[in-house]
């Protein structure tokens, strides 16, 4: 499996603060552009799977809104998170 409980609490670890805190935005965050990633590859081998393309459609407008609300939360984590994601906005 792509995404086991351990590769979770590196994530977590990483951007969330500690591995148990699974609410934070930034580990959620990243744990969503994970998951993005994995799936676009995916779909670049497997172009007619539609039900992965809606699941990756949904994933990226989770993680579109959370962005904005980090956005308006704390624009300095903000900036920080897209530059260590390497997400384009």
């Amino acid at each position: 499996m792509y995404l086991d409980s351990i590769k979770k609490k590196e994530i977590f670890a990483k951007h969330g603060g500690s591995e148990t805190n699974t609410g934070s935005t930034e580990g959620q965050i990243a744990l969503f552009s994970f998951r993005i990633n994995h799936l676009t590859e995916h779909l670049k081998k497997n172009r007619k799977d539609f039900g992965t393309q809606r699941a990756l459609q949904l994933l990226v407008g989770k993680r579109r809104s959370l962005l904005d609300y980090l956005k308006g939360k704390d624009i300095e984590k903000y900036r920080a998170l897209v530059k260590e994601l390497g997400l384009r906005r």
